[in-house]
């Protein structure tokens, strides 16, 4: 059973920086890109940023776009979210996983999760 692993989750100060990480424990195959989602409290999990292994390309929610960054190396099946300039609002706890279909902003399309890892910003 893979298994996906987050870390790098915290308490930052608004304003501040985290880079989350998520590595997987062995090798999917057949994963077309990993992508990160995020779930606050009463909300459902939303769709954050992702990468597309095949193209390379990344696609961001427009309430990040210019503040996160998403990296990733496909043949290690890792991913990392930069993120820059947090918000009280960015608070949430932030999954990784990984999606063998093309379309990278839906949770549905993703088959693999990891447990999560909590982001705090405080005002």
């Amino acid at each position: 059973q893979v298994q996906l692993v987050e870390s790098g989750g915290g308490l930052v100060q608004a304003g501040g920086s985290l880079t989350l990480s998520c590595a997987a424990s062995a090798r999917i195959y057949g994963s077309r890109g990993m992508g990160w989602f995020r779930q606050a409290p009463g909300k459902e999990r939303a769709f954050v940023a992702a990468i597309s292994w095949n193209s390379g390309n990344t696609y961001y929610a427009d309430s990040v776009k210019g503040r996160f960054t998403i990296s990733g190396d496909s043949a290690k099946n890792t991913v990392s979210l930069q993120m820059n300039s947090l918000k009280p609002e960015d608070t949430a706890v932030y999954y990784c996983g990984v999606t063998k279909f093309a379309t990278f902003t839906g949770a549905r399309s993703y088959d693999y999760w990891g447990q999560g890892t909590q982001v705090t910003v405080s005002s």
